[in-house]
């Protein structure tokens, strides 16, 4: 029999979605408020966690948020159950890590389907990453999303803003995967100065190839913004390629992309004006942060300038300058693409 987690605080909503699961044939533990609902989920460990949002002593957020924390309890499905029916309420709890998002008053139906559909999510990945045991054949994985599929049973580790992941000089002993935040790839000069050389995304690799035994990373890489990632050891992902010459390939061919662009950046630092060089750089942000370029990106001048490859005084002056030319809009940290076109012509 699985085991729910029903997380509210609302004693009638609590006791009729617990009758109902009951029927249903499942096993109901019951919290009455979030900071209880965190530590039955890690006494207990539920097979799904069904939370309120809006509860008093740690609210839904801070649940998913502290049980993230934890490997344990971090790869719980976890549904939101909520009366906050706003867009912005909805993909809060997405980007959180939610599994699903339901709205009160919810149709039982609902309820269930949602349910079973994450049960029979984790029942097939179990299955799957049992059976294989990263014993893969050439034929098992066919491209690279099969890849991410694999690597997604894997370590899930959680970063905040501003944290290192791994530093220059250390032994690489993994390779990794976004799950969703951006990260970083820099190195440091010998006067200091930060170079950022890639920037990574949701469902983007990144990490040292070499097999060799004493291989080390070459840069630093850091998180831009709150990150989870997935955690591959290098034995394992040369098992995995070693039996898929096709998804091996593929893997290979986006690194090198990303070397390539790494060149041009180079280039463009070198030879590039000020102002090409900030506009193509806040393109880029935009690109590689939000996928749509016309969105607000929120980006630290420090590494808007690491990418450029200037001192933040030159890039904080020539935003000026796009803001008056009204090619963008600042606030705080947040930058408007306002003419993306005017941006990409700049010489």
């Amino acid at each position: 029999m699985k085991k729910i987690l029903l997380i509210e605080d609302d004693v009638t909503v609590r006791e009729n979605t617990g009758e109902l699961l009951e029927l249903s044939k499942y096993e109901v533990i019951t919290a009455s408020n979030g900071k209880l609902g965190v530590e039955k989920a890690e006494k207990y460990s539920p097979d799904i966690i069904i939370c309120d949002i809006m509860m008093p002593e740690l609210d839904g957020y801070g649940v998913l948020q502290e049980l993230s924390k934890t490997p344990e309890t971090a790869n719980i499905p976890f549904i939101f159950l909520s009366a906050k029916t706003e867009q912005k309420d909805i993909r809060k709890g997405m980007n959180l890590g939610a599994d699903d998002y339901l709205t009160k008053p919810f149709e039982e139906e609902d309820l269930l389907s949602a349910i079973e559909s994450r049960l029979a999510k984790v029942a097939i990945l179990s299955s799957r990453n049992e059976s294989e045991d990263f014993k893969t054949t050439d034929s098992s994985l066919s491209n690279l999303d099969d890849l991410r599929a694999l690597i997604s049973n894997h370590e899930l580790q959680n970063f905040k803003a501003g944290d290192l992941i791994y530093e220059a000089g250390r032994q690489s002993n993994s390779f990794f995967l976004i799950k969703r935040g951006v990260v970083k790839s820099h190195r440091v000069d010998s006067q200091g100065k930060e170079l950022i050389t890639e920037l990574y995304r949701e469902d983007d690799f990144f990490g040292n190839t070499s097999f060799k035994s004493i291989a080390a990373y070459q840069e630093f890489t850091t998180a831009i913004e709150d990150t989870q990632l997935y955690m591959v050891s290098k034995e394992q992902l040369h098992k995995i390629l070693a039996n898929n010459g096709r998804v091996t390939l593929e893997l290979v061919e986006i690194l090198s992309n990303s070397l390539s662009g790494i060149k041009e950046q180079l280039m463009d630092m070198a030879y590039g004006s000020v102002r090409k060089k900030t506009a193509n750089t806040i393109l880029l942000f935009a690109e590689k942060i939000r996928k749509f370029p016309l969105k607000s990106i929120r980006i630290s001048r420090a590494d808007l300038a690491g990418v450029a490859g200037m001192a933040p005084e030159s890039l904080i002056r020539t935003l000026s300058d796009f803001k008056k030319e009204g090619l963008i809009e600042i606030e705080g940290r947040n930058i408007k693409l306002l003419n993306a076109e005017a941006l990409k012509n700049i010489s």
